[in-house]
C-alpha cells in the first residue's frame, strides 16, 4: 500500500494544559466557557484524589501528580495544577518542579499563585476569603496571602470536606457569605477559594453589588494562564 502524502499544519494557538482533580465536576466546564475554542487549545488530565479532601489526600495526590501531569500532550506553553489548598498545602515551588518534571511546558502555575498574582496586578490588599473546606484546609490559604503581604481581616467557610458536595454549594449561598464577609470588615476585595465551586456566572453581579472586585479560583488561574502564554485574557459573562 502506497502511503498518501500529506501536509503538517502547526498549532497556532496558545496551548495550554490543566491537571483536575479526579473529584472536581467544576472547573473543566469553567474553562471551556472561558476559553473559546478559537483562543486557545486546552488539554485536561485527572489526578487521583480522595472523596474528601484533607491534608491526608493531600499528601497522597502530591505522590501522583508527575504521573496526570506527564499525560498531557508536550509541548506545552502553560501548565496548571488546578487546586487551590493542594497547592497551598503542597507548595506551590514543588507543585512547579513536579510538573515541570513531567511535563515540556514554558511557564506552571496554580490556583493560589493565580490569586496572589492577580490581588497584586489589582493593587488589592485587604482581602477577603471565602472557603468550602474545613479549617486544617482553610487555613493555610489565609496564611499564604498575609505572607504574601495581602492582609486577610475576614474568612468565612462552609465546613464542608466532601468534594462532591463542594460541587453542589449553591451559587447564591456562596454570594450570602461574600455579602456576610463585606459586613465584618473592610475590605479591597474578595477571594471565593476552590476550583469546585460554582462561582462563575455571580463573580461580576457581586463585585456590582457589593463595589469591590470579586475573584474566584477559576477565575483567577484562567487569567493567569493566559497572561504567561502571552494572550488575552478571557472575558466571562456576569
Amino acid at each position: 500500500m502506497t502511503p498518501f502524502p500529506y501536509e503538517v499544519q502547526d498549532d497556532t494557538l496558545p496551548r495550554l494544559g490543566l491537571v483536575v482533580l479526579q473529584v472536581d465536576e467544576t472547573i473543566e466546564q469553567d474553562f471551556r466557557r472561558l476559553f473559546a475554542p478559537d483562543a486557545a487549545s486546552l488539554f485536561v488530565s485527572r489526578v487521583p484524589s480522595g472523596a474528601e479532601l484533607t491534608p491526608d489526600s493531600i499528601a497522597r495526590m502530591e505522590a501522583t501528580l508527575p504521573a496526570a501531569a506527564g499525560l498531557l500532550p508536550a509541548p506545552l506553553d502553560v501548565v496548571a495544577y488546578a487546586c487551590t489548598s493542594g497547592a497551598t498545602l503542597i507548595g506551590v515551588e514543588r507543585v512547579r518542579d513536579l510538573v515541570a518534571g513531567a511535563v515540556a511546558s514554558r511557564a506552571v502555575t496554580d490556583p493560589l499563585s493565580a490569586a496572589l498574582a492577580q490581588c497584586h496586578d489589582l493593587g488589592l490588599r485587604r482581602v477577603g476569603i471565602v472557603s468550602p473546606y474545613i479549617a486544617p484546609v482553610a487555613e493555610p490559604i489565609r496564611a499564604a496571602f498575609e505572607a504574601a503581604g495581602i492582609t486577610v481581616p475576614a474568612t468565612l467557610s462552609f465546613g464542608e470536606e466532601v468534594e462532591s458536595k463542594v460541587a453542589r454549594i449553591a451559587p447564591q449561598s456562596i454570594a450570602d457569605a461574600v455579602r456576610e464577609l463585606v459586613r465584618q470588615a473592610p475590605l479591597d476585595g474578595v477571594f471565593l477559594s476552590c476550583t469546585n465551586l460554582r462561582t462563575l456566572g455571580i463573580l461580576k453581579p457581586l463585585a456590582r453589588e457589593i463595589g469591590l472586585p470579586v475573584l474566584s479560583s477559576n477565575q483567577c488561574l484562567a487569567w493567569h494562564m493566559a497572561t504567561l502564554a502571552g494572550t488575552t485574557p478571557p472575558s466571562f459573562s456576569g
